[in-house]
């Protein structure tokens, strides 16, 4: 008994002893913490911090509604769509399929955060991934907006509008084909969420439940997105872009690298091209094509929804089959 009352003695002899262990830090971090905050203030109101939070913010909220219409429209298919619907409206045989998938594109008037979760759940509900990845690039590059936004920054040149419907169609068939004969099922991690309908449960829960999981998944992929494209927004001089728009082929590389690393929204790229007028209308047909099927924000989406390796090798391909896509048909028609 003497021993087991000794116990606690010990140990709180022991937290006792501990305190002079520990309390030159805890007195340090007491005494930095507010210099530390004032300088940090101070670094946030520098106009460097100010545009770098400026166009964060932007990236984010103009891809925010597209968002939260692919997600509602991704629980929606996978709540109250059978799987039949799409065995029937797709040909059966995946080489056909994949070019039905890209012109179905046409009709979905959305951006590229809203085809990430709908190419998804497309997948979950008996889609080949091929016909699925052409849908996810066509539908935020050909859609009905993103056209007329075109003809809009583009008065006068309608060559520039059927270039870019042209070129991003071509891209999503082409990469739709290539994963057919050389994608691997392996690059793709396995889908943590149960698609379709569960039996026993309402299609209502089952909507709530796989729109909540894919908005809050894919937006935290969002917000790493738009600070990276903020970071290339503020630290790249305007001498770099000057720089390039020389060489006629730099210039095409160039910019398709800028809408990488920009990451504008497809509604409104078409503006931010039209305002490149140092640069050849076939660099900035490239900047319209790439952008929005390869960005960082898409990369990022993608790697948290198909996994990173499948990320890495379709934004690689894609970049270089858009750029080609782009070169090809723009130099016929612009």
């Amino acid at each position: 008994m003497e021993e087991a009352e000794a116990a606690p003695e010990a140990t709180d002899d022991v937290s006792v002893r501990g305190w002079p262990r520990f309390w030159p830090f805890m007195l340090a971090a007491a005494a930095l913490s507010g210099p530390a905050l004032y300088v940090l203030s101070r670094w946030m109101d520098e106009p460097a911090m100010q545009a770098w939070r400026t166009v964060c913010l932007a990236v984010t909220v103009q891809a925010l509604p597209f968002l939260l219409l692919g997600t509602a429209l991704s629980g929606a298919i996978n709540a109250f769509v059978p799987a039949r619907v799409f065995s029937r409206v797709l040909p059966r045989r995946p080489v056909l399929a994949v070019p039905v998938a890209g012109i179905a594109g046409v009709v979905l008037p959305g951006c590229e955060c809203a085809s990430v979760p709908v190419a998804n759940s497309l997948i979950g509900r008996g889609v080949t991934p091929a016909a699925a990845f052409a849908f996810l690039l066509s539908a935020p590059a050909v859609n009905p907006v993103v056209l007329t936004a075109t003809a809009i920054a583009f008065p006068g040149s309608p060559a520039m509008v059927l270039a870019r419907l042209l070129a991003s169609l071509a891209t999503a068939v082409v990469m739709g084909w290539l994963w057919l004969f050389l994608g691997r099922e392996k690059w793709l991690k396995p889908t943590v969420r149960h698609t379709g309908h569960r039996p026993g449960h309402s299609r209502w829960t089952e909507f709530r439940t796989g729109f909540r999981h894919d908005f809050l998944h894919a937006g935290g992929f969002l917000v790493v997105g738009a600070m990276a494209a903020a970071t290339f927004n503020v630290t790249v001089p305007r001498s770099v872009l000057d720089a390039f728009s020389g060489s006629p082929w730099l210039s095409v590389l160039f910019l398709a690298a800028l809408a990488i690393l920009l990451a504008v929204c497809s509604e409104a790229d078409a503006f931010v091209a039209a305002s490149l007028t140092g640069f050849s209308p076939l660099a900035r047909l490239a900047f319209m094509v790439v952008g929005p099927i390869v960005d960082l924000k898409l990369i990022a989406l993608q790697a948290g929804t198909f996994g990173r390796a499948f990320a890495v090798r379709f934004s690689a391909a894609t970049t270089v089959v858009a750029v080609m896509c782009s070169a090809l048909i723009g130099g016929v028609l612009l």
